[in-house]
């Protein structure tokens, strides 16, 4: 199923979001007022899609937010996920205009979600993975795995114990395994 996603991004597309990104966290930290959102220059980026957006502080997380599944125009998304995951994600305290100033940013748009039929084809750095058991959850990006040099089992434990759970639970048939695929600039 996932090889179906065939989302692209232009460079025009991937400057605008990430300029979009900055823009969004500047303008709470400056001033801290409700600000318009720059209109998209393509109808391509009004599109319903899940996103992410991770920031780097010197080569370490900093913060990482996303909507797992489109809930409204990916341009907004992309806006509201870059402030939460600079003063949201309750792992770090809120961003600081100093650090803003050294900041990298990465944007992951992300695939319709699916049941993952067969772990076997799971392909590292092309798959992202959500566990999820009763009330446990836990997703890992596809970039996540090629960062930490995983193999397959390693990525299927990690997102296990992402999750809360066991790192063997991915074999429980109780555990459901979601993957998905991401376009990561």
């Amino acid at each position: 199923m996932t090889d179906e996603f065939s989302f692209s991004i232009s460079d025009e597309e991937k400057d605008y979001l990430k300029e979009l990104v900055k823009l969004s966290i500047v303008s709470k930290l400056r001033d801290g007022q409700e600000q318009e959102i720059p209109e998209p220059p393509t109808a391509h980026l009004k599109e319903s899609l899940g996103a992410f957006v991770t920031l780097k502080l010197v080569g370490h997380l900093r913060g990482c937010i996303g909507n797992v599944q489109g809930s409204g125009p990916l341009y907004k998304t992309v806006w509201n996920m870059a402030r939460a995951a600079a003063f949201e994600d309750t792992r770090f305290p809120t961003l600081t205009l100093g650090e803003y100033e050294k900041l990298d940013y990465e944007i992951s748009i992300l695939s319709p979600l699916s049941v993952c039929p067969d772990t076997d084809q799971i392909e590292i750095g092309k798959h992202g993975l959500i566990m999820q058991r009763g009330r446990n959850t836990g997703l890992l990006l596809p970039q996540v795995a090629v960062e930490w040099k995983w193999n397959r089992q390693q990525f299927l434990a990690q997102t296990c114990q992402k999750a809360g759970m066991k790192p063997t639970a991915w074999q429980d048939e109780a555990t459901t395994i979601f993957w998905f695929e991401a376009v990561v600039f």
